[in-house]
This record gives C-alpha cells, sequence and structure tokens, in this order.
C-alpha cells in the first residue's frame, strides 16, 4: 500500500507547473517579499520538498500512533509554551517530505487523525477559544479548522458555516469522520453567504474565524487550465472586496468583547495587510490583539516574514519548514462603539 501511495505522490508531484500564474506571482511577490521570494518560489515550485503534519483526533485517540510516529522521526508541534496551546491538541510533524496516508470515511468510524499544513493550525490557537464560547467558523470547509477548534475545547456552540454546496458536502463527511455523535448536537453546519451572516446572526458569537476565499498560492500555481488560470488572475483584484465585506459581516456576528481572527493561504499583501488595515481603519471598536509571542515560540517549526505589525503573522515556507503561505490577524471588538 506504501508503494502505491509513493507512486501517486510521485503522479502528483508531476504536475506541469502553471506558467501564467507563476509569471504572475514573479512580478507581484519579488516586488512585495523581496529577495525572500526566491526561496518561497523554490519551495512552492517543488511539491516533493512539501511537509504534511498529523493532527491526532482526540475523540479517537491511539497512543500506538503516536508512539509510531515517534519512531517514524516525527516530532511534536510547539515544544515551546505558547501561551495558548491546550494539551488536548496533539499535533505531529517531520522536518522531511515525510507523509502518512489518509484515512478512508467509514460511516460510523472515526478517523485517528487529519493531515494538514501545519501553518493551518496558528489561526486555530490564535482564536483561544475556551469551553461553553460560542463560535463561527465562517467559511469553514474542508473543515480543518473546526476538527482543530474542537482539538482545542468543547464550545457551547460550534456553527460550520460554507456558502459553496459542493464543499459543504466535504466539510459534512469531515465532521462525521471525526466528531462522535453526542458533541455533533452542539454543532450547527449552514450554507449561508458569509456576508450575509450580519444580520442574521447580530452579536451571537464570542469568538469568529474568518479563513477567507483567497488566491490559495500553491493550488493556484498547478492549475491545468491556463486560460482559466489566467482568468483567475484577472478577478483577483476582486477578492478583497469579498474578504473586507467577511470581516464586516464577521464583526456584526461578534459580541461585545469577543474576537476574531481573519487568515488566508496567500502571500497576497492586498489580500492579506491592506484588507485589515481597512477594517481597523473603519471600525473605531475593533482593535488589534498583538500575537508577536507566537511567532516567537514557533520559530523553530515556522519562518515568518516581516509584516510591521504586531497584529498579524505570514507564515512562509522555506526548506525543513515548508509551511504556509498562512496569513494571520486577530481582532477584538471593544464594548464601546
Amino acid at each position: 500500500m506504501l508503494v502505491r501511495l509513493n507512486k501517486n505522490s510521485e503522479r502528483k508531484f508531476a504536475k506541469q507547473i502553471c506558467k501564467v500564474v507563476l509569471d504572475h506571482f514573479e512580478k507581484q511577490y519579488s516586488k512585495e517579499l523581496g529577495d525572500v521570494w526566491n526561496t518561497v518560489r523554490d519551495i512552492l515550485t517543488s511539491p516533493s520538498c512539501w511537509q504534511y503534519a498529523v493532527l491526532l483526533n482526540r475523540f479517537n485517540y491511539s497512543c500506538e500512533l503516536e508512539a509510531h510516529l515517534r519512531l517514524r522521526g516525527y516530532h511534536a508541534l510547539f515544544q515551546g509554551s505558547l501561551p495558548y496551546y491546550p494539551k488536548s491538541v496533539k499535533c505531529y510533524l517531520s522536518r522531511t517530505p515525510d507523509r502518512m496516508p489518509s484515512e478512508r470515511h467509514r460511516v460510523g468510524q472515526l478517523k485517528r487523525y487529519y493531515l494538514l499544513n501545519a501553518a493551518s493550525l496558528l489561526p486555530v490557537l490564535a482564536l483561544e477559544l475556551r469551553d461553553g464560547e460560542k463560535v463561527l467558523d465562517m467559511c469553514a470547509a474542508p473543515g480543518g479548522k473546526s476538527i482543530g477548534l474542537l482539538q482545542c475545547a468543547y464550545p457551547g456552540f460550534l456553527h460550520c458555516n460554507e456558502y459553496n454546496s459542493l464543499r459543504l458536502r466535504w466539510l459534512r463527511q469531515t465532521l462525521e469522520s471525526f466528531i462522535p455523535q453526542p458533541l455533533i448536537d452542539v454543532i450547527k453546519v449552514s450554507e449561508l453567504d458569509g456576508r450575509e451572516m450580519g444580520d442574521v446572526h447580530p452579536e451571537t458569537f464570542d469568538k469568529v474565524l474568518v479563513d477567507a476565499p483567497c488566491s490559495n498560492d500553491r493550488s493556484w500555481l498547478f492549475s491545468s487550465d491556463s486560460q482559466k488560470a489566467a482568468y483567475r488572475i484577472s478577478q483577483r483584484r476582486n477578492l478583497p472586496v469579498l474578504q473586507v465585506e467577511l470581516l464586516r459581516s464577521a464583526i456584526k456576528v461578534l459580541r461585545p468583547g469577543g474576537s476574531l481572527v481573519y487568515s488566508t493561504c496567500t502571500l497576497s499583501k492586498a489580500e492579506n495587510q491592506d484588507v485589515v488595515s481597512e477594517i481597523l481603519n473603519t471600525f473605531s471598536n475593533i482593535m488589534p490583539v498583538d500575537i508577536k509571542d507566537m511567532a516567537t515560540t514557533c520559530s523553530q517549526d515556522f519562518s515568518f516574514a516581516p509584516t510591521g505589525q504586531e497584529y498579524e503573522l505570514l507564515v512562509i515556507p522555506e526548506k525543513g519548514k515548508a509551511w504556509g503561505p498562512m496569513y494571520v490577524a486577530k481582532l477584538k471588538k471593544s464594548w464601546t462603539s
């Protein structure tokens, strides 16, 4: 089986880089990131260097699996101490491009682990979910961050929303594969336009995660259809408009005193720093939250590009730390407007 998996992986890695996208990224990111882009480009265009973290499912925990990962050379993520890192979260990663086989979905049987880009856990941890809180995952599919949130705490209510109907089915299957029935009862899954949620659920949630639709640099680079890729690039300027609207809606659903995390998997300044800056310049009751300690603590496992702001992080991939891109920003809603 492992031989078959490796052959499949080789076929996947053999996919062609889309020159239209790479040329576009070269122009944009060499300007925004400078010399750092050369290192990032080398990793993004070499899937054989990509790494895969293993997030253990506390609802079907296996000490044998954990021991197996250690023997295989994996180590626990965040061996240092984060200000917030629940003991229930067990994530393992290797400094080599090793990949565990995916577990198949079986009705009525919980999976033991979830494969992910380790940087995807940073928005989850930045949210600092506590037991009993009401939390919204506004753009939840495929469900990895919702699964991550449930490894951290037992929310009083978790609302997972996904506007795309195909991705919604994926989200439902992910939840079924990882979450036991008693906990499923406190989870609501919906198919709303995230931009409308603020009007539907005003000041309802303690915590909100907006893992926004974005350029998704990794997947765009391997677009198989050049014409579609060119169209995506032409429409790219519209993404920040959508992202700002989603954040405006998230602010509406957030109760006073609550906090939200905004994240993307792109390097684009227009979709990251500029979006958050517009929100901070528009809303007098939204304050930035300092998360620089997270970067300091995580430096042994992640590489970060400087952003100039203490409320945001930008994970960039490099050899041996091939995680990201992942942008994370944390905001809080004050009690007075």
